[in-house]
């Protein structure tokens, strides 16, 4: 305000108004002296700093052109502002080397508030003239006086710059995140190019980093996750305790080397030791999904982070969400989809919008041919229809591009070389789940996943086996997403199954019992316990305990549902004798050759009576029999029975049919067994020179005879004339009695030698 002294001079005091007449007039401020440079980073150097020496060398040599810019770009909670820091501060010590004096300015920038409120402290530190006056632009005066030479060498980083809104934005999504009164012209404007300064921005966003940094080479650097090195050496700084190495490793390696995993686990940890350790803190983390969620949530704050910035890695990566929802939902839609799989190899075919051209044109079809019978337009209103779905898949296709741009611009998810195939990391997909949940969003996306991997994943036929090989991670992926409508448990089942098939033919036969249990658990509590469907996966059930050599609990599974299909089938169905002859084996397996003889003869009767003595399963019968009584030693009515199945399998099947070959394979090891070494020789490798050109060499049938072959001929001596004593639980030379792999995946008989 104005006052006046005793001799009536006028003083007025800093940023007074005086009034002349009716006319107020803003008194000019006094001049100030120029401060000298100074350090406003407003975070404390870390002693415990990770060297990454590659990283903060390339960013070195970016910033060391005039005018530099350089940007650090990658997932929250990699590192990106403590390798700003850590910059910041050694370019303060190479003026300091030199006797030299440089500023430092720190940018809040995640909202246009706060970058408004950053430039006001820069403009109070440099005593920028005008910054007190009433309307000024801070914005314009912090760039006049960056731009001014005379004031020295400075450095500023731009932390957090991850919404291009606040700098590119002047229509109404700048003025939402602007202040009222504020004009909007756009922030990226007010950044100098400055021959004394350089401009260091972090973001999540490639797109606003190249903007930013000008499109220029090498300005751009890439910040991912630590190696398994310097994540350890994090671990060992951050936690100050003694622990396990190899506990360390695991952990490290469970939280995939990200910064801010990491250091939270230790704060966690060592606030709450000695009652948790690493290793028990490991221990929980793998526990379950849920229990790492809340392990991932827990924020114990930490000083060299900004205050509103969380140090929860999953709420750290929920922000990038939040924001990719408001912007492109369909990506964040995308995103979703991608959680539900491996996180590695997820084929492009997988998670493509799903093409309504083949529904479309099915749907037209029936309606043009009706209307043909009707009318003469149908080839007009073919045409239009055509045009409209080509158009439909073509905006299907461009927003499903963009859809992938916008993810991996935001760091979430990564490309192989040629583009076909995505991975993220594993934490960003947990994320992503809590997220969904905290939407309650998850079981529409669970369905989704489910329906596209029922409609990819094959039965375990051999001639499938790349394609399951390949699917299996993201199969393995479904045991924990059992859905809530009926609907889609059904189809889970069925992915569950033959998910379990292929891994049977692998020899995973845990994850086979886990799958085809959870399978039939969910088929008997949908469509009861006597349901086809339901006999179908506890057969299933039973063949995973039989392959591990449980065969008490195979046999009491396969004596149950042999129960059920003679009293809801009948005795004489085909699917009861399957049934019957899965029970055989498990009794063979048991060494049981008595009960495993009678329950065979009873199938291979009841099948002549009610198939007919030349079906194929009524052979497949005959050849099981005919292995029991090789077991047993009896190798003449084994050798009498193997060679009539064979005979009538060339007759009906055809001489190089499969179960025509298995049958030439199984006599081969009879004849073996009798010490006819010289004929068994001769018949299998004729067998083997079938299979080769009928199913091709790889074939696990194929392999199993070429390997008798070089056993026979180099590996077993010779012993003409002697009987060979059966071998108990030679089960690689017994027929495995299969049901088909398919909706009813009853009647055709699979069989292994």
């Amino acid at each position: 305000m104005a006052t006046t002294n005793s001799a009536g001079t006028l003083h007025v005091s800093e940023n007074a108004r005086v009034q002349v007449g009716n006319t107020y007039h803003q008194a000019p401020e006094r001049p100030e002296t120029p401060p000298e440079p100074s350090f406003t980073i407003p975070f404390r150097r870390d002693v415990d700093f990770v060297e990454r020496e590659a990283i903060l060398e390339r960013l070195h040599k970016a910033c060391l052109e005039p005018a530099s810019r350089a940007a650090l770009v990658g997932l929250g909670g990699v590192g990106k502002s403590q390798l700003a820091i850590e910059h910041a501060y050694r370019v303060r010590d190479r003026f300091k080397q030199e006797n030299k004096e440089v500023w430092a300015f720190w940018v809040h920038a995640a909202t246009r508030a706060r970058v408004e409120e950053s430039f006001k402290a820069i403009a109070d530190t440099v005593r920028a003239p005008g910054r007190n006056q009433p309307g000024a632009n801070v914005f314009q005066l912090v760039y006049q006086w960056l731009q001014n030479e005379r004031h020295g060498k400075w450095v500023m980083v731009l932390d957090s710059a991850d919404n291009p809104n606040v700098f590119y934005a002047t229509d109404e999504k700048g003025k939402q995140t602007a202040g009222v009164g504020q004009e909007t012209r756009a922030l990226w404007t007010y950044l100098p190019q400055s021959s004394n300064g350089s401009i260091l921005i972090t973001t999540r966003s490639k797109e606003l980093a190249s903007k930013l940094t000008g499109h220029q080479k090498d300005s751009v650097i890439e910040v991912g996750p630590m190696d398994q090195a310097h994540a350890l050496e994090l671990l060992a700084s951050k936690l100050r305790l003694q622990y396990d190495r190899d506990d360390g490793m695991k952990l490290v390696e469970a939280l995939e080397c990200m910064p801010l995993a990491i250091s939270q686990a230790a704060a966690y940890i060592q606030n709450r030791a000695p009652r948790i350790s690493v290793k028990k803190y490991l221990n929980e983390f793998k526990k379950n999904e849920r229990k790492k969620s809340s392990l991932l949530n827990h924020d114990a704050g930490d000083l060299r982070r900004d205050e509103s910035a969380s140090n929860s890695v999953i709420a750290t990566w929920q922000i990038s969400f939040d924001y990719i929802r408001v912007e492109r939902r369909s990506a964040t839609d995308l995103l979703s989809l991608l959680s539900f799989f491996d996180s590695q190899g997820i084929l492009e075919s997988l998670v493509r919008p799903l093409d309504k051209m083949e529904s479309e044109t099915n749907t037209n079809t029936k309606s043009i041919a009706s209307s043909n019978a009707s009318s003469n337009g149908s080839e007009e209103h073919e045409i239009t229809t055509e045009n409209e779905s080509i158009a439909s898949s073509d905006i299907s296709n461009d927003e499903f591009e963009e859809n992938i741009a916008m993810l991996r611009n935001y760091c979430l998810i990564n490309t192989n070389d040629a583009g076909d195939v995505f991975e993220m990391h594993a934490l960003v997909q947990l994320a992503t789940m809590k997220w969904l949940d905290m939407h309650k969003e998850t079981e529409n996306f669970k369905r989704q996943y489910i329906h596209r991997m029922v409609q990819v994943f094959p039965s375990a036929d051999f001639n499938n086996w790349g394609t399951c090989r390949q699917l299996l991670p993201h199969a393995e992926r479904a045991i924990d997403y059992c859905p809530t409508d009926k609907e889609t448990q059904m189809e889970w089942s069925g992915l569950l199954r033959n998910a379990s098939w292929y891994c049977l033919g692998q020899g995973r036969h845990a994850i086979a019992e886990i799958m085809a249990e959870k399978s039939y658990n969910i088929r008997k509590k949908v469509l009861g316990p006597k349901h086809l469907n339901t006999l179908d996966s506890m057969a299933d059930l039973a063949l995973t305990y039989r392959e591990q050599g449980r065969w008490r609990e195979a046999e009491l599974l396969g004596i149950q549902a042999l129960e059920i299909m003679k009293t809801v089938l009948g005795p004489e169905h085909p699917d009861t004798l399957i049934s019957m002859a899965n029970l055989a084996l498990t009794y063979w397996n048991q060494g049981r050759w008595r009960e495993a003889e009678l329950l065979g003869i009873q199938a291979l009767e009841i099948k002549k009576t009610v198939l007919g003595p030349e079906h194929p399963n009524t052979l497949i019968s005959m050849v099981n029999l005919a292995l029991t009584y090789r077991t047993q030693g009896r190798w003449r009515e084994a050798e009498l029975l193997g060679i009539q199945a064979l005979e009538i399998m060339k007759t009906v099947l055809g001489p190089e049919h499969p179960e025509t070959l298995i049958s030439m394979s199984n006599l081969a090891i009879t004849w073996k067994s009798q010490g006819r070494d010289h004929d068994a020789l001769q018949l299998m490798e004729q067998c083997a020179e079938i299979l080769i050109r009928v199913i091709g060499p790889e074939h696990p049938h194929t392999q199993g005879s070429l390997k008798k072959v070089q056993d026979w001929r180099f590996g077993e001596p010779q012993t003409s004339g002697r009987r060979r004593k059966p071998i108990v639980k030679r089960a690689r030379t017994t027929i495995s009695v299969k049901f088909r792999k398919g909706r009813r995946r009853r009647g055709r008989l699979s069989r292994m030698t």
